[in-house]
């Protein structure tokens, strides 16, 4: 068992513990730390494994806030214990959840935390709740055949991304702190037989609350109705206290409110070419956060149909294009799931239905801001949108310099193609291509006119980022830190900060993707090896 150690002096030592999760919901009655099927309960407690020569790598300052500590209480020794999972805290309470899942569109029975540990939940200054939880701390019941560690490769990409994704200002889990533990763990990377040593890694996520839409499906798969209901009461009464109560007249408003978050989410994502990679019901957050960072990626070269997951390449469901129509799939799953405590579909098909006009509505609006449009007129808007985007795939151009670079045009004529927008081609365009680029431009310059925003630049550089973490970035990064390095991880860190800004002297971040690392591993696919 990980020993537990004396409040600490100074902020650390002030972190006030309030572990409502625990306390409220029925917990497994073993004690034992076995890989078993748990039933009858939200959780298992459980502590983490310890680890021999733990590193901080690094950390968030603005996570950190979050718990009201300072950059000094993160690099200090007692951090690095408590968050590396050799010690706990008095006050806290270390738990894994138990929850199930639709993977890959059947059913999974049984998953749960099997790499990830709540350590306990926070109050900070501000009233605000927040679940610390290390992700590769060791196995827990529900690790099945895995050893429940974290190699570095993925652990460098969660941290780095959820951190990115906040600063692009969408809802996010947030990375705390990243610490390398000094074990060696095997993995399979490819899946091919070839297993090696990687160096091992620990970060610690905070998010207001950790439950997924699987952590009621398990519960209703089979059939324990009263502690699905109580589950969806404490939800409600912990993190969507708007309600004012709970019990079965909130229930479908508050589902409804699931489907609103769950749909703006997809808009987000589809606006800055963000690819989750994994939408499985156990990845879908009851808050309507980005969740679980595993095979994620942005489009580079435009591809609707693009998946960075190896496992998903022949099927494509979690394709950057299917994103928001599987999200509406996952959330039918939940209404399943609730069903046995609502016992009316009605509501819960409106709801469902308000997803895809939320959506749509959203969808409509985020693409005309990120085209410079006062509006969105459809009929108009529609069929421009859909020419542009055959277009850039046509063209294989990159998503993210295309839209940033929009916002310098200037209407015609034009008799090439603008440098800045040419800067987004991977390869170079047929004249066929060119002259059907020429065309859309001015088609774009005559609806400009027409009803441009305001200060239309400036809006466009606020919703276009120059800078997201492509996969060969955080790679290269990866590959510094497998060898002790971590330079590389604290200076994409400081860049990805502040992604809407011009940053001359992070130029090289925002390039496109080099022809090195088209197919290179880590690089454009990934796996779910971790």
């Amino acid at each position: 068992m990980t020993a537990h150690i004396p409040i600490y002096p100074g902020t650390l030592g002030r972190l006030r513990f309030d572990n409502r999760f625990v306390r409220e919901l029925p917990a497994d009655p073993l004690l034992e730390n076995t890989r078993r099927q748990v039933r009858g309960a939200c959780y298992s407690l459980v502590s983490p494994t310890k680890v021999p020569a733990p590193v901080l790598v690094i950390s968030s300052p603005e996570a950190a806030a979050l718990l009201d500590l300072s950059e000094e209480d993160c690099s200090s020794p007692a951090f690095l214990e408590v968050f590396a999972g050799n010690r706990i805290m008095s006050g806290m309470q270390p738990f894994a959840m138990c929850y199930g899942g639709h993977q890959f569109g059947s059913w999974a029975g049984q998953l749960g935390d099997g790499r990830a540990i709540n350590l306990a939940e926070v109050v900070n200054s501000r009233g605000e709740r927040w679940v610390l939880q290390l992700k590769g701390a060791g196995p827990t019941p529900y690790s099945r055949t895995a050893d429940g560690l974290a190699v570095m490769r993925s652990s460098v990409r969660e941290f780095l991304c959820s951190e990115a994704m906040f600063h692009l200002g969408i809802p996010t889990t947030r990375a705390l702190s990243l610490i390398a533990t000094g074990d060696a763990v095997e993995r399979d990377m490819f899946y091919d037989g070839h297993p090696k040593d990687e160096p091992g890694a620990i970060v610690c996520r905070l998010s207001p609350s950790f439950i997924r839409f699987g952590n009621f499906e398990i519960f209703a798969s089979r059939g324990e109705t009263r502690l699905l209901q109580q589950l969806v009461d404490y939800t409600i009464r912990t993190d969507f206290p708007q309600f004012g109560g709970h019990g079965p007249e909130v229930f479908c408003p508050w589902f409804a409110e699931v489907c609103r978050r769950t749909a703006e989410l997809m808009v987000h994502w589809m606006r800055v070419g963000f690819v989750h990679g994994v939408m499985n019901t156990d990845n879908m957050s009851i808050l309507g956060l980005t969740i679980d960072y595993g095979p994620y990626g942005w489009l580079e070269n435009f591809d609707p149909g693009w998946t960075p997951n190896t496992t998903d390449a022949s099927g494509r469901r979690y394709c950057f294009g299917n994103q928001p129509h599987i999200a509406q799939w996952n959330l039918l799953q939940l209404a399943n799931a609730l069903y046995p405590i609502i016992g009316a579909d009605g509501p819960l098909q409106d709801a469902l239905r308000q997803y895809g006009q939320i959506f749509q509505q959203g969808w409509q609006a985020m693409i005309a801001e990120k085209l410079g449009f006062a509006a969105f007129e459809a009929g108009v808007d529609d069929e421009l949108v859909s020419e542009l985007f055959a277009m850039l795939q046509a063209l294989e151009m990159d998503m993210t310099i295309f839209f940033r670079n929009l916002s310098g045009f200037e209407s015609g004529p034009w008799e090439e193609i603008p440098s800045f927008l040419m800067d987004a081609c991977y390869s170079p365009p047929s004249a066929e291509s060119r002259s059907r680029l020429m065309a859309w431009l001015v088609r774009y310059g005559e609806r400009l006119r027409r009803n441009a925003l305001p200060d239309r630049r400036e809006r466009m550089n606020r919703t276009n980022p120059k800078y997201v973490l492509r996969n060969y970035l955080a790679q290269l990064a990866i590959d510094k830190a497998e060898q002790g390095d971590y330079s590389q991880i604290r200076e994409l860190l400081e860049v990805l900060r502040r992604p809407y800004d011009e940053q001359p002297e992070a130029e090289r971040y925002a390039g496109r993707r080099p022809d090195w690392a088209r197919s290179r591993a880590g690089c454009s696919m990934l796996s779910c090896s971790s």
